[in-house]
């Protein structure tokens, strides 16, 4: 009677566990879970099966890289690439006259 990957709770949402659903959104299990409990992705499933809506999470994946929770521009909350290089003064050195 209930669908294959959903939780139940609605028809039609599809939810996924915590490991598969770090997988999806290219974060660790434990991103996902400090999402969940910040409120940033609706968690689903028995108490102990967490699920989560795969569509909420792409939704979230796609606003985080653009604009992070800090508000930081050009910073994203995604891992994987090298950190920002340093930027340079152009204008001498410090101390000169």
């Amino acid at each position: 009677m209930s669908t294959a990957g959903s939780s139940g709770r609605r028809s039609g949402v599809r939810t996924v566990p915590t490991e598969l659903a770090a997988l999806a959104a290219g974060v660790s299990p434990a991103t996902i879970r400090k999402w969940a409990s910040r409120g940033k992705l609706t968690r689903h499933g028995a108490p102990q099966r967490a699920e989560y809506d795969l569509d909420e999470l792409r939704a979230l994946v796609a606003g985080s890289s653009r604009t992070p929770s800090d508000g930081t521009p050009g910073h994203t909350t995604q891992p994987g690439g090298p950190p920002p290089a340093p930027t340079r003064r152009q204008n001498g050195a410090q101390g000169q006259p």
